[in-house]
Order: structure tokens, then sequence, then C-alpha cells
């Protein structure tokens, strides 16, 4: 197991090299000039032209990249094009209220998804089970900032029962502050409504699928209780594939924060991209893609190492 972690840290590193390129490509084809937005329209061609040498903007592309992954790998990811400001401490001061949206929202998410999935599958074909599906299939087709809108019309403004927009309180508040938990209980609905609906489906389908098994009818032909087999027997082997949901969804959370927390005014890393990718910032927006992809290459390998733990069948050579 030790030597399967250490092999999939180190293949970590090449798919964040890709990611590198991918990003910093795609961010020097949008078009528009970062520094001429700065400038404003009344300056001059050579103040333009002045001010992209004095940023190292007028030398080719690769020269441009090989100094920004030199910068990173000495951990410095540059500095803002709008305010001059460093990228990285920049990103690590947003993360705090990002990670605290999407620990609500995962929470939310499970909360939502593990309980109707596991009575689909129990009662499967009943009128609990196609409400389920019905639930499952509006969550899915419903988009985020629509989902957001509604909930900021009905539930904070027409209804007044929980706050429109914003954060409020230190960082992590929301473990332990009631008034910054009903912050966030918006946002988290709206961002953890698509990863319910999914995870739901795949447990509710994974269940049904460990409830056919030989076992579960020795366990049950053995006078075990039915809360029994399904909780300790059933769920346990039928929450394997939402292992993998749920640890991508913690990515996706993240990257979904982008619309969220634009819509909700939340001060996290997805409104940052939002702001500065408007601005052009490109120092800022691809540091923010590094964290993202980042993000997403540690959950896959916690997922894996959490398979082998869940299911003593599955070993690593």
């Amino acid at each position: 197991m030790n030597t399967y972690i250490i092999r999939r840290l180190i293949q970590v590193i090449p798919v964040l090299f890709i990611a590198s390129i991918i990003t910093f490509s795609l961010m020097h084809l949008v078009p528009g000039d970062p520094v001429a937005m700065m400038l404003g329209e009344d300056a001059t061609q050579a103040d333009i032209e002045h001010l992209r040498r004095v940023m190292g903007l007028d030398r080719p592309i690769p020269v441009q990249y090989v100094e920004w992954m030199g910068g990173i790998l000495q951990g410095d990811f540059g500095r803002s094009l709008r305010d001059n400001r460093e990228v990285l401490p920049t990103i690590i001061s947003r993360i705090p209220a990002s990670f605290e949206l999407s620990l609500v929202a995962l929470v939310i998410s499970m909360a939502l998804a593990i309980p109707i999935g596991i009575l689909s599958a129990v009662r499967q074909n009943t009128p609990l089970d196609h409400a389920g599906r019905v639930i499952a299939l509006f969550g899915l087709c419903v988009p985020n900032f629509w989902m957001g809108l509604m909930l900021i019309y009905l539930v904070g403004f027409l209804w007044g029962i929980l706050p429109l927009y914003g954060r409020v309180g230190p960082p992590f508040a929301v473990l332990y502050n009631w008034e910054s938990f009903t912050h966030s209980i918006l946002p988290a609905i709206t961002l953890g409504t698509a990863g319910a609906t999914l995870t739901m489906r795949l447990l509710r389908s994974g269940m049904l699928e460990v409830l056919r098994q030989d076992y579960i009818r020795t366990a049950r032909s053995k006078g075990l209780s039915e809360k029994v087999v399904v909780y300790k027997h059933a769920l346990r082997n039928g929450v394997l594939s939402v292992i993998t949901v749920v640890g991508l969804n913690i990515g996706q959370l993240l990257g979904g924060s982008v619309i969220v927390e634009t819509v909700f005014s939340w001060p996290g890393v997805g409104r940052l991209v939002f702001e500065r990718f408007i601005e052009r910032d490109i120092p800022m927006v691809m540091g923010t893609m590094m964290f993202y992809g980042l993000v997403f290459c540690l959950n896959i390998v916690i997922i894996d190492i959490m398979y082998a733990y869940l299911d003593p069948r599955i070993r690593y050579d």
C-alpha cells in the first residue's frame, strides 16, 4: 500500500504539468489585451507597449511559460496584473471561504442522498422509490444559477427566512457560529443539489445489486434483522461506487462554486476566478486553475486509498 501511495503521488506531477500547459495556453488564447484593460481607453499605444515590456508580456509565449513554471516550482505564482499583489497569498486567503461552503454543501448533499438512496433501494418500485427518481431527475436538470436565484427570491427575499447573500464571521465560523451557518445554507443547497442527486442514484443502483447477492440471502436466512442486513452488510459494499462520486464531488464543489459564489457574493476562490477572468488577470486565473487541478488529483489518490480500507478484497500490487 505504501508503495502504491508513493507511485500515485508521483503520477500527480505529470498530470499537473499537462494541466499547467493547457491552462497557460487557453489563457493566452482568450481575446483581449490585459494591459489595455488596465490602462483604460485613454491610454496610448506607446504606454501599452511600455507596460507590456515592464510586465514581460512582450516576450514569446514559451519563454513566459518557462519563467512562470520556474516561479511555481519555487513557490512564486507571480503577481496580479490588477493590484500587483502576490497570487499565492491571495488564493490562500480565499480558500477558507470556499472550503466552508463546500463542507456545508457536502454535508447537505450526503444528508439528502444517503437516506433517499437507501430507502429507494429497499422499497424498490414503490411510490417512495418513484419520488426519489423524480427528485434525482429534477436536481440533475436544474442549473445551479437558476436554483440559486430562485432560492434568493423565495427563501431570502419573499419569505425572509434566511440571509440573501454574503458571508460573515472569521474563517471556519460556520462550524460554531449560527449566524455564519445561516449565511451558508442557501449557497450550500444550490451547490450540493446536483451532487446529491447523482450520489442518490448511484447508491440506489449499488444497493440493489448488493441486495441480490447470495450472502445477503444467507444473512436473512440466519434470522438477522432487516436493519442489520441493510446497514451492516449491504451498505458497506454498496457504497463503494459512491465513494468515487463523493470524492470527485468535493473537487466539483470547489469548481462549481464559481457560479454559486458569484450569485451569492461569497468571497471564495470561485468568485476570485470569475472577477479576475473578466479583468484578464492572467497570473491570478492560472494560479487558481492550478489550485483546482491539485485538489482534483489529491481527491483521486484519497479515493483509491479508501477503497482498500472499505473492501478487504481490493489489494494493490
